[in-house]
């Protein structure tokens, strides 16, 4: 029986997300079922050709209706966009509950925290429901010792060097 581990891509730089879906990809091509559930992405990846070509070993999830980015969503929208994260994280405790997948991605997870929509305590309750088996995948910019602490292992991203072209 393997030991599933929790990891956390973080950092200011891009390539979080594309990390995190290049080792979706890995799990995949090795029979494993992964789910990807986005929070804060805007339009993220859900309507990608590419993405959908992956189903059925990789399924992204997208709860929040809205394709604006979130911090410029008006009051009344940001408060209808709460209800639809949380719904993704009653699936993703649902999912880590049940055993669904090998590998849970929850991308942009952390920016909730940010954005005070959950509290470190919340996430970690999400955290714990899970099967022992079940691999799990966290992106987001912001990192703190309390969060470091939820993870086997932590990834920092960080740009070096930006050019434009």
């Amino acid at each position: 029986m393997k030991q599933g581990l929790i990891h956390i891509y973080s950092g200011d730089g891009h390539g979080k997300s594309p990390a995190a879906l290049g080792q979706a990809i890995l799990s995949a091509a090795a029979g494993e079922n992964v789910f990807i559930i986005q929070f804060l992405k805007g339009k993220g990846v859900k309507d990608s050709e590419f993405i959908q070509r992956l189903e059925p070993e990789i399924k992204i999830f997208r709860f929040e209706k809205s394709d604006e980015n979130f911090d410029e969503l008006s009051e009344e929208k940001k408060t209808d966009e709460i209800i639809n994260i949380k719904n993704g994280l009653n699936f993703a405790k649902k999912v880590l509950a049940t055993g669904e997948c090998d590998l849970l991605i929850l991308d942009e997870v952390l920016g909730l925290i940010d954005n005070k929509i959950i509290t470190v305590e919340d996430l970690k309750n999400i955290l714990e429901t899970r099967d022992s088996e079940t691999d799990i995948i966290m992106t987001g910019i912001s990192l703190n010792d309390e969060i470091c602490m939820l993870a086997d292992e932590v990834s920092k991203i960080e740009m070096l060097k930006f050019k434009c072209w």
